[in-house]
């Protein structure tokens, strides 16, 4: 039975698993066994749950071999960050703090993916309670095209093992840009969904109100398959939304002819590595040439809403760490601009006046945007600014705010509007590391992201390059 399928897409996985071509059992212990060989220098995974897969796995052979197939994860090996609360299994969210902590229930989004027959092959690593840096007695992931690269955060164990071929899709979240720089660090696609549109149930929080859960994967249809299984309205989690969750597959092949993308040249271009640039106009060549019609356009003013983002995601911070922090600040890694307990002590002496005026610029800001959308279809914008970006450069950055906002110039604004963006593995860097680039889209306008993605993938192949492991 053919299992060297690591860096196969979802799809293209799930099509062999329905045929019964191959199976689920023999499938995850592959992985497993591949899991194995390069977690020890990759260190994706904050735990790996062999057990639970097989018993997955042989439920999902099961109903397949008796015809009740649930669609295109079932069977499937997948992982989530390790902010997920999974019943029994330990989720400490990138802090040892919480090395000890099992839940006793599934997220919402754990629980969803359970019921579309994924297999669950474990918990991811992150970043320090899902901010910027990593918890100095954790080792970080490796970037899997080259140690001595940034690897991504705050999801950096998903963007490694997805890239990685150590599982098929994974979750992550983004609340500054943390779907989208691992994605662009590893070469993967990331779906970041309008806020609302999947349940945090569940989910350890770095700030609520900007908080998203979405899929990274190898493929843009990769990334819809698995958006349909978790999105939609959950009871638990009051700020979901409740329009319906479309098929997002459907439509796959349609095109994006006389689909309008905007660009706005000096928002994409000011302070951008001259290799980002390069990637970013290669990529309007493409969609261009695919029919689309590009506009000239001027993104609203992101300076204020940059600028925001800092003190407001730092008093919800504080809010969801008030119980460990600061009564267990010892626990916590140092205080700086890139660490959590950087921006909890920032989110304790905010104001309330400074709350409101960060409150006031978003609102201006997402308004605006709104309008803009109205003479467009997407956006389209460099996932972050840099490129060949080195662990020694991301300390250094990292560990000033002015630097760490520079960072975040394409990544934040569309947190703080909650708006749905797809990152697109599209260029190579001189030193072989990947580039990327995002759409932007209107709010729940996912499916249409998913169709332009896959519609740039049919005609390119970056998304194919896989790292030399």
């Amino acid at each position: 039975m053919k299992t060297d399928l690591h860096y196969a897409s979802l799809l293209d996985v799930a099509s062999t698993l329905r045929t019964r071509a191959v199976s689920p059992v023999a499938l995850t212990e592959a992985m497993l066994a591949r899991i194995d060989q390069l977690e020890p220098s990759l260190h994706a995974y904050a735990t790996v749950t062999p057990e639970h897969a097989l018993a997955q796995a042989q439920a999902a052979e099961a109903e397949i071999a008796a015809g009740r197939y649930r669609g295109p994860l079932h069977g499937v090996p997948i992982a989530v960050k390790d902010i997920c609360a999974t019943a029994g299994i330990a989720t400490s969210a990138g802090m040892p703090i919480h090395t000890d902590h099992i839940p006793s229930i599934d997220s919402t989004v754990v629980k969803r993916l359970a019921d579309a027959g994924a297999v669950l092959l474990g918990k991811l690593q992150l970043t320090e309670g899902a901010f910027a840096t990593h918890h100095p007695a954790i080792t970080p992931p490796r970037n899997p095209w080259h140690a001595d690269y940034y690897a991504g955060a705050s999801s950096s164990g998903s963007g490694v093992a997805t890239a990685a071929g150590l599982c098929f899709a994974s979750l992550g979240s983004d609340t500054g840009g943390s779907i989208r720089f691992p994605c662009a660090a590893n070469g993967v696609t990331g779906l970041k969904p309008t806020w609302g549109r999947v349940s945090r149930h569940g989910v350890f929080a770095l700030a609520d109100s900007l908080d998203h859960i979405g899929p990274m994967t190898r493929s843009a249809a990769d990334a819809g398959a698995v958006l349909g299984a978790i999105a939609g309205l959950d009871a638990s989690d009051p700020t979901t939304l409740a329009a319906p969750v479309p098929d997002y597959l459907a439509g796959l092949d349609d095109g994006i002819r006389g689909l309008r993308i905007g660009i706005d040249a000096s928002y994409n271009e000011t302070g951008s590595d001259p290799q980002v640039i390069a990637a970013v106009r290669a990529a309007r060549i493409v969609l261009e040439d695919l029919g689309a019609t590009i506009r000239d356009v001027t993104v609203p003013d992101p300076d204020a809403v940059i600028a925001a983002w800092a003190p407001y995601c730092a008093a919800e911070t504080a809010i969801a760490h008030e119980a460990t922090y600061p009564a267990h600040a010892a626990a916590y890694g140092p205080a700086n601009p890139g660490s959590i307990a950087g921006l909890i002590e920032l989110g304790r002496t905010v104001s309330g006046i400074d709350v409101m005026k960060a409150h006031h610029a978003r609102l201006a800001f997402a308004g605006a945007l709104a309008v803009l959308f109205r003479h467009i279809d997407l956006l389209l914008i460099p996932t972050q600014p840099l490129a060949d970006f080195t662990l020694a450069r991301e300390a250094a950055l990292f560990a000033e705010s002015d630097g760490l906002a520079a960072f975040l110039r394409f990544a934040t604004p569309f947190d703080m509007s909650g708006s749905p963006t797809i990152t697109l593995p599209g260029g190579c860097t001189r030193h072989g590391l990947p580039l990327s680039f995002q759409l932007v889209g209107r709010h729940l306008d996912e499916a249409l992201l998913v169709r332009a993605g896959h519609a740039y993938q049919q005609v390119t192949d970056w998304h194919r390059r896989h790292p030399p492991l």
